[in-house]
C-alpha cells in the first residue's frame, strides 16, 4: 500500500464558525480533518504533517518558499509515494504554481482545500481530501507536476485559476478545461498538462508589482513601484496586450532601469499578442522590450517572475522562460 504525506496548511478546510464572531476562523487540526475522511485507510497509508494554520490571504511568497522546501524534503523520502497539500483557496493557485516551479520530483503533488467551512452544510473538505489522496497514489499522476484537485476535477497548477468566490467547482482552467477527474475513487486523465520550467530561488527578497490597466490609466503606479524598489512589473493590459499611451512613458523608464516588464491580459481567456502597432499597442510594447506572458493571469505571472528574479535569471533568460515556443515565426 502506498504512503501519502498530507501537509496541512490552514485555510477554510480547517475552519469552523466562531459563535461570538459569527464568522469562520481556523479551528480544526489535521487529525480532526483526517478523521472525517472515512475509509481512506483502505487505499493508502497517510502520514500527517502540520505546516501552518493560516488563512490563505496571510500567505506570502517567503512562506511559499519555506513550504516548497518542506514538500521537497518529503518528496526526497523513499517511503513517500505522493504528497497532498491543503491550502486556503484565495491564494491557492499561486502557492500551487510556486510549488510546481520550485519542487523537483516526479512524485504526485496535489493541492486542495475547501470552499465551505466545517460549520456549513455540504462541507467539501473531506471529499476534496479523499480525492486528492486517490490522485496522489495514482500511477497516472506520476510526472504530471503539481495538480489542483477540487470537486472531483483535476487541473494543472500552471493553468488553473479561482474563477468563482463561492462555488464548489471554483477552480477552473480557462481556454482548456480540466485535465482529468476522480470518478468513484479512480483517477482518469483526458489530456496532458503543460510542462513547466524549474527554478531555484534561494530567497524571496526581490519583489514584483502587479498593475491592472483600466481606461485612461497612466504611469503613476509604475513610477510609484519603481521608486519603492520593485525589481519587476506585471502589467495586466487590456485585450491582446495594450495600454493607454500615457503608460508608455513609465514602461520606458522601467526598461531603461533594467526592470523586467511582463505583459498579460486582464481578460479571463485568450493570450496576449503583438497585434496592434499604435502607441501602447502590443507590437509597440514588445518592440520596446516588454515580455509577453501568453495566457497567464496577472497573479500567476507575478509568481513566475518572482521565482525567476530571485533565482538570478537575466532579462533574456526570463524572456525565454515566458515566451519559449510562442514566437517561432516572428
Amino acid at each position: 500500500m502506498k504512503k501519502v504525506a498530507v501537509v496541512f496548511n490552514g485555510g477554510t478546510i480547517s475552519m469552523k464558525v466562531d459563535e461570538r464572531l459569527q464568522a469562520a476562523v481556523p479551528s480544526l487540526s489535521g487529525e480532526d480533518i483526517m478523521s472525517l475522511v472515512t475509509g481512506v485507510e483502505d487505499y493508502a497509508k497517510v502520514e500527517n504533517h502540520t505546516f501552518s494554520s493560516l488563512p490563505s490571504p496571510h500567505v506570502t511568497p517567503k512562506l511559499m518558499l519555506e513550504l516548497s522546501k518542506f514538500v521537497q524534503d518529503l518528496a526526497n523520502r523513499e517511503d513517500i509515494d505522493g504528497i497532498v497539500v491543503t491550502h486556503g483557496t484565495d491564494t491557492l493557485e499561486e502557492t500551487a504554481y510556486f510549488l510546481d516551479l520550485t519542487t523537483n520530483t516526479k512524485k504526485p503533488i496535489v493541492v486542495t482545500g475547501a470552499m465551505r467551512s466545517s460549520s456549513e452544510l455540504g462541507y467539501d473538505g473531506p471529499f476534496n481530501l479523499a480525492t486528492s489522496i486517490c490522485t496522489a497514489i495514482s500511477d497516472e499522476a506520476y510526472g504530471r507536476g503539481v495538480l489542483v484537485c477540487f470537486n472531483g476535477e483535476l487541473n494543472d497548477s500552471i493553468e488553473v485559476t479561482k474563477a468563482n468566490s463561492m462555488a464548489l467547482n471554483a477552480f477552473r482552467t480557462p481556454n482548456f478545461g480540466p485535465i482529468g477527474v476522480v470518478d468513484n475513487n479512480n483517477v482518469i486523465f483526458y489530456r496532458k498538462g503543460k510542462k513547466g520550467v524549474k527554478l531555484n530561488p534561494k530567497n524571496m527578497d526581490k519583489d514584483v508589482a502587479l498593475i491592472k490597466c483600466v481606461s485612461g490609466m497612466g504611469s503613476e503606479f509604475i513610477d510609484f513601484s519603481l521608486d519603492k524598489g520593485y525589481k519587476g512589473l506585471v502589467i495586466e493590459a487590456m485585450g491582446r496586450g495594450n495600454v493607454h499611451q500615457t503608460m508608455v512613458k513609465g514602461i520606458e523608464r522601467a526598461i531603461k532601469e533594467d526592470i523586467h516588464v511582463i505583459i498579460v491580459s486582464r481578460c479571463f481567456e485568450g493570450r496576449v499578442f503583438e497585434s496592434y502597432g499604435y502607441e501602447g499597442g502590443g507590437k509597440h510594447l514588445r518592440n520596446m522590450g516588454c515580455i509577453f506572458g501568453d495566457t497567464m493571469p496577472g497573479q500567476k505571472a507575478r509568481i513566475k517572475l518572482l521565482a525567476a528574479i530571485n533565482s538570478g535569471k537575466t532579462v533574456e533568460e526570463i524572456r525565454g522562460i515566458f515566451e519559449e515556443g510562442l514566437y517561432a515565426n516572428h
